[in-house]
């Protein structure tokens, strides 16, 4: 018997509501309806993954990854999780129009076959930068001063690079940058819009916030994710870095980034390319000469803390937007990494080294 094969799939639902509304260009959330997964192989190891879908940024929900999931499932289930990139080819032929889930199911898998192994998951991609990191915190769109206050709070406890969305309102934008900057001296920002942006907007910020000398390390998908001939004129217009987000889904976005020279950074977020496409976008990167940050969607520190791994594992991530789980009202999670402060600081145990006691009543178990 192959103690590595999959025996049983698990997923539930789980609501997880932010302190704050999180509100971006393209949409807001309240709370995260998110989908734990849970794998067990023959041998007992179980792991764990999040299916973290955001449906105004990749088009899925709850209910769409739900009801997608049993198919999805069917593809793992019996496979030995030592065979996890030729499952993963199989995972996105079935799962395409859902990369969330696709992530999940990885996750999961991953986690389980590590504890099988009894390695930490950053083990699998190498170990190659194993140490505590600083990440950056989320300031979603809102009123100047609330958005301010916010900002003085996060500053207090020690964070120095502050993640500012904008994109709904170019002036509004500006004024508000330039506020948190103005009480926040010793910050530097990473600057979203999340396609908010028409070409036009998007040099009037860039030229505004560089008149302003306002430190910027990145400047995140200002204009369409379809336009990269405009971002790249964008680009070389600019003295800030460019990074693709929603331009970046697969290894083939990718390879159209690099080819037009759109951006300077890839942002790689394994709820909306998987974790495999994630890795693989990450070496060609790294061999490329393109610069790697990290983020995520609405997660726990499941989803995170797979992301955590691959920073861990790989190295060669400059800038890490890795501070989700801070903005949300609860933690359902026990173990695996933890925060003090802006710092992430890693863990050795086994995989994720992860638990989730709190069960949903519609568990979905596939066997």
């Amino acid at each position: 018997m192959n103690s590595f094969v999959v025996k049983k799939i698990e997923s539930w639902p789980v609501d997880l509501p932010l302190k704050a509304s999180f509100v971006v260009a393209t949409g807001s959330m309240d709370v995260a309806k998110n989908i734990f997964v849970r794998v067990t192989l023959q041998d007992g190891s179980q792991g764990y993954g999040e299916i973290a879908p955001f449906p105004e940024i990749s088009g899925e929900n709850q209910e769409a990854c739900l009801s997608a999931f049993p198919a999805a499932a069917q593809v793992i289930l019996g496979q030995p999780a030592t065979q996890y990139r030729r499952l993963s080819r199989q995972l996105h032929e079935v799962t395409h129009p859902f990369p969330a889930l696709r992530c999940g199911l990885e996750t999961a898998l991953l986690d389980a076959l590590c504890r099988g192994r009894g390695i930490p998951l950053w083990g699998l991609w190498g170990g190659a930068d194993v140490r505590s990191r600083e990440t950056d915190v989320t300031l979603p769109i809102g009123a100047i001063d609330d958005v301010v206050a916010t900002a003085q709070d996060w500053y207090q406890q020690g964070f120095r690079l502050l993640k500012m969305k904008v994109g709904q309102s170019v002036e509004k934008d500006i004024r508000r940058v330039e506020a948190v900057a103005a009480v926040c001296p010793q910050a530097s920002f990473v600057i979203d819009a999340n396609q908010g942006y028409t070409f036009d907007e998007a040099r009037v910020f860039i030229e505004a916030i560089e008149q302003l000398s306002i430190p910027v390390q990145v400047f995140e998908q200002p204009i369409h994710r379809d336009h990269l001939e405009e971002m790249s004129i964008l680009k070389n217009q600019s003295t800030i870095p460019f990074a693709a987000d929603e331009s970046l889904r697969s290894l083939e976005d990718a390879r159209q980034l690099i080819e037009q020279k759109a951006v300077d950074i890839f942002n790689l977020k394994i709820t909306k390319c998987g974790v495999i496409e994630s890795v693989r976008i990450a070496e060609l990167a790294q061999a490329s000469g393109l610069r790697l940050m990290i983020g995520g969607m609405v997660e726990s520190r499941v989803a995170m803390g797979c992301s955590w791994s691959l920073v861990l594992g790989l190295g060669g991530f400059e800038i890490l937007d890795l501070d989700m789980p801070l903005l949300l009202s609860t933690d359902p999670i026990q173990g695996g990494y933890h925060y003090e402060g802006s710092s992430l600081y890693p863990w050795h145990e086994p995989g994720l080294a992860m638990s989730i006691h709190a069960f949903h009543a519609s568990v979905v178990a596939i066997e």
